[in-house]
């Protein structure tokens, strides 16, 4: 009964801690990722395999940019662009047959209203076949290390077969982010065509603009399916630092349930994180003594500043040093040799690894190594006492 007692007694302590991550939220699956330190803060349901409904565009935008040589380049709508997209109620970007666009048009028009229309005219220009470009788009994912992920179209209307996860989902957007075209255009809020017949507004941004102040936010890519619910990835940066949450399962209507459950995401992370400096540049991490030289120790110091996103209640006394090699370096160690390997971690988390090497030449002290070796003297003497001897019997002889 006792054992019993304490149990529940320690149970009701940690409870608090237990669900101090919990969000309330509207969204099924949700993930907050720290694309710095590649660290997940928050998840629900992050491994799970789900509908990410036009979240799915920013592969097609990645393969098709791959494939496209000159984004200026004009090229014309045609009828088959259309086909099937009524009647799957595919959102399209406003585009008409025999309207003559550049590649850069059809990628914004793809992005900022998710246009479908955009979609399939990216297949038909860049690999001619839905097949063709979809198996490229497995490709892609499994170079991406979307290993969970597999797509069957361009557009993420939910099919059998479609199928992803939020941290395979956040892979594919950081690998966005970094080409500087797709970045420009997930970030955009409005594009005029270069024919100057089409205006194309970000569904992102007329979201957020709905829920409000959210100005971290430097854009993403929204979407709703049946299976998916509302869909939301957005990428933002806060502290000088890059953060992207993926959402899906929200429900639909005309109320942003998925921007509203970003807000409350990014607002957890402002609450009870914050960008601290850890250690700072040219602290000293480690002293090494030498073995018989000049220079009885050397020190070594951080080459930089580790800054981190940590909890409020980060500890700066919890953080540990550990050192793997040579405990003291030998006068007659070579220099640029390697002594061993410093680790630095908290929480089991490493924040940094550093190789610790022998950067300068080590001078023998005669003094400090006899008296190390006090052998060495014992067979001086000897050998003088010996030589002694012998010069002494010679000397006797002589005079004989």
């Amino acid at each position: 009964m006792k054992k019993l007692l304490f149990l529940l007694a320690n149970f009701f302590l940690f409870l608090p801690s237990i669900f101090a991550t919990n969000i309330d939220l509207y969204s099924s699956n949700a993930i907050l990722y720290d694309t710095i330190n590649n660290k997940i803060i928050y998840e629900k349901g992050s491994s799970e395999n789900v509908s990410i409904a036009s979240i799915t565009k920013i592969m097609t935008a990645i393969v098709a940019t791959e494939k496209i040589a000159d984004y200026d380049e004009t090229v014309t709508i045609l009828a088959q662009d259309f086909n099937s997209l009524k009647e799957n109620n595919a959102s399209v970007a406003g585009f008409k047959v025999g309207q003559n666009v550049t590649y850069r048009d059809l990628l914004y028009g793809l992005l900022l209203p998710s246009g479908a229309d955009a979609a399939q005219a990216l297949v038909r220009l860049t690999y001619k076949t839905k097949d063709d470009f979809v198996e490229k788009m497995n490709v892609k994912a499994q170079e991406l290390k979307m290993l969970d992920t597999h797509f069957t179209n361009v557009t993420g209307l939910d099919e059998k077969g479609q199928k992803s996860t939020l941290i395979d989902v956040v892979k594919m957007v950081e690998y966005a982010f970094d080409n500087p075209l797709l970045k420009e255009i997930l970030s955009t809020s409005r594009y005029i065509t270069s024919d100057k017949k089409l205006t194309l507004y970000s569904t992102v941004r007329s979201s957020i603009n709905q829920v409000g102040n959210m100005p971290y936010v430097i854009g993403g890519k929204t979407g709703t399916t049946k299976n998916a619910g509302r869909a939301l990835a957005s990428y933002s940066n806060i502290w000088d630092n890059y953060f992207i949450v993926v959402t899906v399962g929200a429900p639909q209507g005309t109320t942003p349930y998925n921007v509203i459950d970003h807000k409350k995401i990014y607002e957890y992370l402002l609450n009870n994180y914050e960008e601290k400096n850890i250690l700072t540049k040219d602290s000293l991490i480690l002293t090494l003594p030498t073995v018989d030289a000049k220079i009885s120790e050397i020190n070594y110091y951080l080459d930089e500043d580790i800054n981190k996103i940590v909890p409020l209640d980060f500890n700066t006394e919890a953080i540990e040093i550990n050192y793997d090699g040579l405990r003291e370096i030998p006068f007659n160690t070579k220099k640029d040799s390697k002594l061993g390997t410093l680790t630095i971690s908290y929480d089991d988390e490493v924040l940094k690894t550093m190789d610790i090497y022998l950067e300068e030449t080590l001078t023998i002290d005669y003094l400090k190594y006899l008296k190390h070796h006090p052998y060495i003297i014992v067979s001086l003497c000897l050998l003088i006492f010996i030589l002694s001897l012998v010069i002494i019997n010679n000397f006797k002889k002589k005079k004989k």
